[in-house]
């Protein structure tokens, strides 16, 4: 399983050091609270792969990775990771520009679908325990 993860990881990390725009993650009914930003440097207060940031912290109210939030637990219809969401967080540039909605429910129109987010779906309960590490392997090996 670890080396099939290295694998996929190594993989995401050739697609996903040129991407040239940052994307933002919004949640809730509206789509109105900043949930992070899904593709900063594991260094800005603002990205979810800093664990000490609010957006990156599996203990913050308004982090994807808190398993008992809102936007982290596997039962909220707010949760990308919840397979029967009806209201996951939406994927947008700086100018606002959409990029899909952050779900786990294959069933979901206009679902993000490019390797990373496939990647959150499926991982997400392993890399909510190190975040960082895996920011490491997808962005900088």
């Amino acid at each position: 399983m670890k080396k099939l993860i290295f694998i996929i990881v190594a993989l995401l990390s050739f697609t996903f050091k040129g991407i040239a725009q940052d994307l933002y993650i919004y949640g809730g009914e509206d789509h109105d609270v900043f949930l992070g930003c899904l593709t900063c440097s594991k260094y800005s207060s603002n990205s979810i792969w800093n664990a000490y940031g609010d957006h990156g912290s599996k203990y913050n109210s308004n982090s994807i990775w808190n398993a008992y939030g809102d936007f982290g637990s596997e039962y909220s219809s707010l949760s990308p990771w919840n397979e029967y969401a009806t209201n996951p967080p939406v994927l947008v540039d700086k100018e606002g520009n959409f990029y899909g909605y952050l779900t786990a429910n294959k069933y979901a129109s206009n679902r993000a679908d490019f390797d990373l987010a496939l990647i959150l779906y499926k991982y997400y309960d392993l890399i909510r325990d190190d975040v960082s590490k895996w920011y490491e392997k997808i962005f900088e090996e």
